[in-house]
């Protein structure tokens, strides 16, 4: 059996915010040029999606899909936004269906709380356990998982709208809850911090608004993609089949660390305390990031292993290490050159970050760039982390990178 790459949580053009191109026939282009296998629908609760979904995927009759040698699951991202226990509550939960009957069933239930149509990640007038219930009463082989569960504005454990404990959020129906997703600013071993969620199974996806942006976050498993066999996977944990997920470096997301976008300022979460959390500039309220939040909520210290739970690798995306290499941003014409010029040669950019050596990387393209490739590996770079909606630095090359380059150079 061999190993595929799944990125379960994206969206269609049909979601606020996000690009035209993000219709089936790019969608599995540009999983082939990632190297992911398996990738979640998205948006399935609106009807003009669901219209192309139908028209465009292949039932293999195992709840998998198929468009173009690429394999689909349907999935939907949800925003429950509902008040409870004397707060309001905004929490995102992704959906798994395993057909299409399934998911206009969802679809004409969670249309009574809010406009289908008016966005492709809906917002729902509907508690999540509320929810959680109906679903697995319209079909049990269903799977919820909250999203990127700690950030700051839409999730099960964000400083502004979220709970303490899971049990608040989900209450009698936490025991259907088997996975959660880390999100960007989180990964693995920051959730391992907090031993409440030792039972649950970590995901990482991608919550991509572009094609191009799909797989910076993924799953990594091994064996045959079915639905059931993938369910079960998640419900049970299970490490013999499910091996890594594939992370940001979490200081780049952007909820990393505190802050005030507005004016510019980047707080560590022991600083914040000493500002009340308060902008040192304006006075306003900060936004709480998750490194904060974890802080307040784990009961173990940072660097704790859960042995029981897959592992993780973090990376950077390749037009992100191509374009530090070549000191231009990540969408210039050079940078695609020589994006285009990998994928040609390797076929994939998951082959390029994680198995490709460095000698054969450096046989088509530059030296540094090879060597950019082998650092984010390696995980020897920089990253000054991000905040209140703001994306983390990355910086791959170093002082004595570029010494040794201007050496190089002069000789």
């Amino acid at each position: 059996m061999s190993n595929y790459i799944a990125d379960f949580h994206i969206h269609s053009k049909y979601s606020r915010a996000t690009s035209k191109d993000m219709d089936v026939e790019n969608l599995a282009r540009w999983a082939k040029i990632k190297g992911i296998s398996l990738l979640g629908s998205g948006d399935f609760t609106h009807g003009g999606w669901l219209t192309e979904l139908k028209k465009n995927l292949e039932p293999k009759g195992n709840g998998i899909f198929r468009h173009k040698e690429v394999d689909f699951i349907l999935s939907v991202e949800v925003s429950n936004i509902y008040f409870k226990a004397g707060r309001t509550r905004k929490v995102h939960n992704i959906i798994f269906s395993p057909d299409f009957k399934t998911a206009e069933e969802i679809s004409s239930y969670l249309g009574g709380y809010g406009k289908l149509e008016s966005d492709g990640r809906p917002m729902l007038d509907l508690p999540s356990d509320k929810m959680v219930k109906k679903i697995l009463r319209i079909n049990p082989d269903c799977l919820i998982v909250p999203a990127h569960v700690w950030t700051p504005h839409f999730s099960v454990f964000g400083s502004n709208s979220g709970f303490d404990k899971i049990e608040e959020c989900f209450e009698e129906q936490t025991e259907n809850i088997y996975s959660l997703e880390t999100g960007l600013s989180s990964d693995p071993a920051m959730n391992w911090r907090w031993s409440k969620l030792d039972d649950f199974t970590l995901i990482s996806n991608s919550d991509a608004h572009s094609a191009s942006k799909i797989g910076r976050e993924a799953n990594v498993f091994n064996g045959p993609i079915d639905y059931k066999d993938l369910i079960e996977i998640l419900k049970n944990k299970d490490k013999s089949k499910f091996l890594y997920t594939i992370e940001f470096f979490p200081q780049e997301g952007k909820y990393h660390w505190d802050g005030h976008r507005a004016c510019s300022q980047r707080i560590p979460p022991k600083e914040s305390k000493n500002v009340n959390y308060r902008c040192p500039a304006c006075g306003k309220k900060l936004t709480i990031g998750v490194m904060n939040r974890v802080e307040s909520l784990s009961d173990r210290e940072e660097g704790y292993n859960l042995e029981n739970s897959p592992s993780f690798k973090n990376l950077i995306p390749l037009v992100e290490i191509i374009g530090d290499a070549l000191g231009v941003g990540a969408d210039s014409v050079s940078v695609q050159k020589e994006y285009n010029k990998l994928i040609k040669a390797f076929g994939t950019e998951f082959s390029v970050l994680l198995e490709i050596s460095q000698e054969e990387l450096g046989k088509q393209v530059s030296a540094k760039i090879a060597k950019g490739i082998i650092k984010v590996r390696e995980g020897n770079i920089e990253v000054i982390p991000g905040y209140d909606g703001v994306y983390g630095e990355v910086h791959i090359f170093g002082k004595e990178d570029e010494e040794s380059q201007k050496q190089m150079t002069f000789f």
